[in-house]
C-alpha cells in the first residue's frame, strides 16, 4: 500500500532527475562546442599552411554559425537563477487613460503571444477582464516551456506608447502606460506558508477570453491575502475546484516575489542604490510617432523595426538585459 507522502517523493523525485538531464544538456552542448573550436583551429592551421580560397569561405561560414552557437550557450548559462527554467505567470495591468491605455494593454498581450509561439511555449488565459469599449483591463498568462521565466523576468516593468490615438477625434498623440508583472510557477518547489484565515475567497462567473464559453456557474476563483493585500484570479478551469488550486499557486508565485523585492531593496539600501519605483520608471519605450522605434531604457538596445517588435521579436532586449546583468552578481 502507497504511503500518503509517495506522490510527494515521486514528484521531488522527477524535480532531481530534471535538473539532472538539463545539466546534462549544458555538459553535452559544451563538448560540441569544445569540439568544433578544435575543428575550426586545424582549418585554420591548414590555410596558413596552404591557401585555399574555397576553404576559407567555409571557415567563415562556419565561424559565424559558431558565434550564433555561442551567444545562444552563454544566454543559457545566464538563466542559472533558481527558477528560471519554471513557467512563468505574466500579468498586464492597464494604467490611467481609460481606453487608450487598455487598447495598449491588448496589444502587449498580442506582442507577449506571439513572442511565446514563437518560442514553441504553450500559452493559457487564467483570468482575463476585458476594456469597457476596447482592450484589457487586466489579463493574467501561464507560459509554459522551459525557461520561461529565465527569458520573461526581463520583461517585469512599465511599457510606455506614444503614439497618434485612434480613438482620438482631434488625432492628437497620446501616451500609455502598461504595467507587465512577471513571476515563475511553482508546483512544489517551495514551501511558503499561508494560514487560512489569512484568506478571502470569493467565486464569481467566468468572463472574456478563456472564460467566456468555458461556462455559466460561478467556478471562477478570486483569493485575497488579507495581511499583504494581495489579490489573484483564475477562470481557466471549469471546476471551481482546479480554479481555486491555479489561484493558489499564483499567490505563492506572488509572495515570494514580494519577498525577493524585498531583499533586493534592502541590498540597494546597503548599497546606497536609487531605485525609482512608479510610472515614471518605465523599462522600454514603444514610439509610432513622430518617428518609429521600440528603446530598453535599462540597456540602451533599440530599434526602428516596430512592427516587427509588435510582433514578438523580443530577443534583441531580452538578451542584452540577460548580459547586462552579469556584472551585478
Amino acid at each position: 500500500m502507497m504511503t500518503p507522502g509517495f506522490w510527494d517523493d515521486q514528484e521531488k523525485a522527477q524535480v532531481v532527475i530534471n535538473e539532472a538531464n538539463g545539466l546534462k544538456a549544458v555538459v553535452n552542448e559544451f563538448n560540441e562546442l569544445l569540439s568544433t573550436q578544435e575543428n575550426l583551429e586545424m582549418t585554420l592551421e591548414l590555410l596558413k599552411e596552404e591557401p585555399d580560397e574555397e576553404l576559407q569561405e567555409e571557415l567563415f561560414r562556419e565561424l559565424k554559425e559558431f558565434e550564433t552557437s555561442l551567444d545562444r550557450f552563454e544566454l543559457q548559462l545566464l538563466l542559472s537563477e533558481p527558477y528560471d527554467k519554471n513557467n512563468a505567470i505574466l500579468e498586464l495591468h492597464p494604467g490611467a487613460g481609460g481606453t487608450e491605455s487598455q487598447d495598449w494593454g491588448s496589444m502587449l498581450l498580442r506582442m507577449y503571444t506571439r513572442w511565446a509561439e514563437k518560442h514553441g511555449y504553450k500559452v493559457e488565459t487564467l483570468d482575463y477582464l476585458p476594456g469597457d469599449e476596447a482592450g484589457i483591463k487586466s489579463v493574467t498568462l501561464l507560459i509554459q516551456g522551459h525557461n520561461a521565466y529565465g527569458y520573461l523576468k526581463a520583461e517585469k516593468g512599465v511599457h510606455r506608447l506614444v503614439r497618434i490615438s485612434p480613438f482620438d477625434s482631434n488625432g492628437r498623440r497620446h501616451t500609455s502606460f502598461v504595467s507587465c508583472d512577471v513571476m515563475p510557477e511553482f508546483n512544489n518547489e517551495i514551501e511558503i506558508e499561508i494560514r487560512p484565515e489569512d484568506l478571502k475567497i470569493d467565486t464569481y462567473r467566468s468572463t472574456g477570453a478563456g472564460g467566456q464559453h468555458v461556462n455559466t456557474t460561478d467556478s471562477a476563483v478570486r483569493i485575497t491575502h488579507i495581511p499583504t493585500g494581495v489579490v489573484v484570479s483564475c477562470q481557466a478551469e471549469r471546476s471551481q475546484i482546479k480554479n481555486r488550486e491555479k489561484a493558489m499557486s499564483m499567490l505563492k508565485a506572488k509572495l515570494y516575489q514580494m519577498e525577493i523585492e524585498k531583499q533586493e531593496a534592502e541590498l540597494a539600501a546597503i548599497r546606497g542604490e536609487q531605485k525609482e519605483i512608479g510610472w515614471g520608471s518605465q523599462i522600454r519605450s514603444y514610439v509610432f510617432h513622430p518617428y518609429s522605434m521600440v528603446k530598453d531604457h535599462r540597456t540602451n538596445a533599440e530599434t526602428g523595426n516596430v512592427q516587427a517588435v509588435m510582433d514578438g521579436d523580443l530577443d534583441m532586449f531580452i538578451n542584452a538585459y540577460l548580459r547586462s546583468q552579469i556584472n551585478k552578481h
